[in-house]
């Protein structure tokens, strides 16, 4: 009797385990009519974790995918504040394998060390976004990164938001300047559920190519014929936890890497996004 309960903890376990700490690879594919096809690596919600020694299992897999750009939507570390140099110093060292682009989440808001972690990662040749603009060229095509950095931080916030009075950022302005430039046309949002909510500002209305979003951490769990569970300012069974959604424009959601409060993933393993742009 004893050595089945022995075995089956032994197997919950390993399962929780390897549910928490292997990565998983997710491709997308997004037409958009360009000549020489584009690899965007999408990470979202690290949330201070560690995948090997400075994160070196993470680093050589992200390595091992060959990006031409990679997108990091927020959360790099949790409000604790744990391992910011070194989360930080991660983040720098994929910026020599090619152009990275990063916003701010609501964890990095809630600490005393915002200012330093933008310093950090700028000092490391990141691209640091808020409610700002970055063009660059990569094979032969034109790209313009808008990166939001959206009022949506304490918990007091969430609190509002299910009470119906949170009163959203009007972001309008941006998306009519990004409007206004040529070439692809890429936004950075940390929060899935404001490119189509009926509490919030529409992004989806606007003239872009593709959001990248991240912060639902794929529903936590991921239960068959369900799909996520929960998701913060989403709730219960929320619509916009991992994948592809819409189309003109499109947006890619993140199920995350990390965790944050809640320590635990089920069938939900820690997720690196690759869009394939053609």
């Amino acid at each position: 009797m004893w050595i089945y309960v022995a075995l089956i903890l032994i197997f919950l376990i390993c399962f929780c385990y390897y549910s928490n700490n292997h990565l998983e690879v997710t491709s997308y594919n997004v037409k958009l009519g360009i000549n020489e096809p584009l690899k965007i690596v999408h990470l979202s919600d690290l949330h201070s974790k560690q995948f090997g020694e400075g994160n070196c299992r993470l680093y050589n897999k992200i390595k091992a995918l060959n990006p031409d750009i990679i997108v990091f939507t927020g959360d790099l570390i949790d409000d604790s504040a744990k391992r910011i140099d070194e989360t930080t110093a991660f983040v720098a060292g994929l910026a020599r394998l090619c152009p990275v682009f990063y916003i701010y989440g609501n964890h990095e808001h809630r600490t005393a060390y915002f200012d330093y972690i933008g310093k950090q990662l700028e000092n490391g040749g990141v691209h640091v976004l808020k409610n700002s603009f970055k063009e660059i060229d990569v094979k032969n095509s034109h790209i313009v990164f808008l990166g939001l950095d959206e009022n949506q931080a304490s918990k007091e916030n969430y609190k509002e938001r299910r009470r119906g009075t949170f009163v959203y950022t009007d972001n309008e302005e941006y998306f009519n300047e990004l409007k206004g430039r040529k070439g692809i046309k890429i936004v950075l949002s940390h929060f899935p559920e404001n490119f189509d909510s009926s509490a919030g500002y529409r992004y989806k209305k606007y003239d872009f190519d593709i959001q990248f979003s991240g912060h639902a951490h794929g529903g936590q769990f991921r239960l068959p014929f369900f799909g996520g569970v929960f998701a913060p300012g989403q709730g219960i069974h929320p619509r916009f936890y991992q994948g592809l959604h819409g189309g003109c424009p499109y947006m890619i959601v993140s199920r995350g890497l990390g965790n944050s409060g809640f320590p635990l993933r089920l069938f939900n393993r820690p997720n690196i996004v690759v869009a394939n742009i053609s």
